[in-house]
């Protein structure tokens, strides 16, 4: 029997929290995100590279920069002021820069792997070394940038005073329980590039959606919950904002990446090559901090860990999160035990 006064509460609940929540719409502005001061200090076609804005001199004279994914902004390393990565490491005394990959067009579907981790993060680093005049640079990267760290350390491990990577992955065997790494192993990605040119984000996007679909879901039906609370609706637009900006991918960039990563399993396996010559992981012997989530549903904890058994590193330490990927750079968590200890263990190596 249909109960009509439940069903007609549940309505009046519902229009009631639609009701506060015009209000609360009402009074929101332009959704912000990466408030932490910060200067243009290079550029190279569309890459750039910024330098955070500190009021008081740096306890760590050594500078790091920080490079976060090619397929997704770096604004979420800086989301809010409570929630900024790179505001809390700042605070702890690093002297930080960060690069930009730009938003690729149709113009650079040509750009290869090389061009970024060879060319344009390489010269970076290089503009830093040059700017403070240091030999070498406290280097951090997360997600895809953690990898591309990762194969920077190891053919130019001489530039590098450490290496510290969040959620990055490094062995893509398909036996992890991870749609992703499943999926790379069956897309055509030669045909792919070859009549697109670029990646589009939107695809991009599809497919880490479809690794765990019920979360899009169930946060669509906690915005009723938050209408009324600006603070919480601010923190919800401002993750979708993030979420919503992805640069489309340079074609030979991507296809390197799925073919002799994702598929093949090069870099681990020692075969993977940059420029014709091949990427020894033994060679990357600088100090290595690897943060791992343990809740993380994208990079499997296995493939984040492999690497520990194939670098050359004497130093070398695993972190284990707990929380999820994204938590990583906004969850209150990382803003009270994760940066401290990280910013703690890089300035014990300067």
């Amino acid at each position: 029997m249909i109960n009509t006064k439940s069903i007609y509460n549940e309505l009046f609940t519902a229009n009631e929290k639609l009701q506060k929540g015009y209000e609360t719409l009402k009074d929101i502005g332009e959704v912000v995100v990466a408030n932490t001061p910060k200067e243009l200090v290079w550029e190279c076609d569309k890459v750039k590279m910024y330098h955070y804005i500190r009021e008081t001199p740096p306890k760590c004279k050594i500078p790091v920069l920080v490079s976060f994914a090619i397929m997704n902004r770096h604004d979420v390393l800086d989301l809010q002021p409570d929630r900024s990565l790179m505001k809390k490491l700042l605070e702890e005394g690093l002297d930080i820069y960060i690069m930009d990959w730009g938003y690729p067009t149709r113009a650079d579907r040509y750009l290869t792997m090389e061009d970024y981790i060879l060319g344009y993060l390489n010269n970076a680093i290089d503009f830093i070394r040059q700017k403070h005049q240091v030999n070498k640079i406290h280097k951090m990267g997360i997600c895809q940038g953690g990898l591309f760290s990762m194969i920077y350390a190891s053919i130019y491990p001489e530039k590098l005073k450490t290496l510290t990577t969040f959620v990055a992955p490094y062995d893509f065997t398909d036996t992890h329980c991870n749609m992703l790494y499943k999926w790379t192993k069956y897309v055509d990605v030669d045909t792919m590039v070859d009549s697109k040119g670029v990646i589009s984000a939107e695809m991009m996007n599809s497919a880490f959606s479809m690794l765990k679909p019920s979360m899009d879901i169930a946060k669509y039906f906690g915005v009723m919950d938050m209408l009324g609370d600006k603070d919480k609706l601010m923190n919800f637009l401002r993750m979708e904002k993030w979420k919503n900006d992805c640069p489309d991918l340079s074609g030979e960039m991507y296809r390197k990446y799925i073919k002799d990563l994702f598929r093949d399993n090069k870099l681990i396996q020692g075969t993977f090559e940059m420029d014709g010559k091949k990427v020894d992981l033994k060679k990357m012997t600088v100090p290595f901090l690897n943060v791992y989530a343990t809740e993380d549903n994208i990079i499997p904890n296995e493939s984040t860990k492999a690497v520990m058994d194939h670098i050359g590193s004497t130093d070398k330490q695993l972190y284990a999160f707990p929380g999820g990927h994204i938590g990583v750079f906004v969850g209150a968590k990382s803003q009270k035990e994760l940066a401290p200890s990280v910013a703690k263990w890089v300035m014990e190596r300067s």
